[in-house]
């Protein structure tokens, strides 16, 4: 089946219909999305190292990193080139093909932008894929970046328009959208996305859906995130979500984003394996791969192994993101579809 087009016209009603749809349906659809653009059976695997930690001035109410919250996190200076590279070279020795790097500000300063261009420099030296997070970037600082050969530049909206205010009040979701449009000027690639079970309804995923979709063109990775509880922050206690409403929310994603790389990002450590399961099934194609996520847990490594082998599931080995000769066009033939 040839793709689609690629929609930028998603209303929040069509997007809160497919929320709707019967599971089964849901599934079958953001299967289909994902077969005509992807390898239904690879995944593309993301490490991340917190290169600065904590005394975030931001007040965002999951993050452990605010120095509005006693987390009980020991703050620790932006780490050294070496020491940075290091991590990177275990990563790609255990099978990480991206490399992402996060610093807990809420922009950086200019005195600190050589020190990041050498650590991009040293990624890509190694042939990986380098991203970065490092909060609020201005015009010549994403210029700055992506001559230094940034690939992408993560930063997520978090929530809907509508919902964003309940957890943060330090950046406006405009902030947001200008650091987005910055990236895209610099000629970067775009990792954004955001977090679920903060409190939210299914109205405002649907809205963060929303958003994300309008951007054009797509972002080229969609990291969903599970919050992570920690104590001390102001979302400790809520609610989880429900399990099979976040696999919504994965399916969902990849039907209206059906090119972008759909990964699950925090929250896997409390995912059982079958919850793992139906996300790959519903479009999931990327996984943050390592053992922390900058201050929170992540599955280990042999864990993640054990599980894909399990599933089947082939870890990439080369650039991500383009439709994969001989697989794109896969589908399941009539006995498979008979069977489903």
């Amino acid at each position: 089946m040839q793709p689609g087009p690629i929609r930028h016209d998603w209303s929040r009603d069509e997007i809160v219909a497919l929320f709707e749809r019967p599971f089964n349906d849901l599934l079958f659809m953001a299967q289909t999305a994902h077969r005509a653009h992807f390898d239904a059976n690879s995944v593309q695997l993301s490490t991340l190292l917190s290169i600065k930690t904590g005394a975030c001035p931001e007040d965002c109410k999951y993050c452990p990193q605010s120095i509005r919250y006693d987390t009980g996190l020991e703050r620790e200076a932006l780490m050294e080139v070496e020491d940075v590279l290091a991590a990177a070279r275990a990563a790609k020795d255990d099978g990480a093909t991206r490399f992402c790097m996060g610093a807990a500000w809420r922009s950086p300063k200019d005195r600190d932008i050589p020190k990041l261009q050498a650590m991009i420099q040293g990624v890509r030296e190694l042939g990986l894929e380098s991203c970065l997070t490092a909060g609020m970037l201005s015009d010549k600082q994403a210029s700055a970046l992506a001559d230094s050969g940034l690939d992408y530049y993560n930063h997520n909206l978090d929530s809907s328009p509508e919902f964003y205010g309940e957890v943060i009040t330090t950046r406006t979701y405009e902030d947001r959208l200008e650091t987005l449009a910055a990236v895209r000027e610099a000629g970067m690639k775009v990792c954004c996305g955001g977090i679920v079970g903060m409190g939210e309804t299914r109205s405002d995923r649907a809205g963060l859906l929303e958003e994300l979709a309008k951007l054009q063109p797509h972002p080229e990775s969609v990291p969903i995130n599970n919050l992570v509880q920690v104590p001390g922050t102001p979302v400790d206690g809520l609610p989880p979500i429900d399990p099979l409403e976040f696999v919504r929310t994965i399916a969902v994603a990849r039907i209206v984003m059906p090119a972008s790389m759909v990964r699950l990002s925090a929250g896997r450590e409390e995912m059982s394996d079958e919850l793992q399961a139906l996300c790959f099934a519903a479009g999931a194609n990327s996984v943050f791969y390592g053992e922390r996520l900058l201050t929170t847990e992540n599955p280990q490594n042999a864990h993640d192994r054990e599980l894909f082998a399990r599933l089947g599931i082939t870890p990439e080995a080369g650039e991500p993101g383009a439709v994969h000769a001989g697989h794109a066009a896969q589908q399941p033939s009539a006995a498979e579809t008979a069977a489903a």
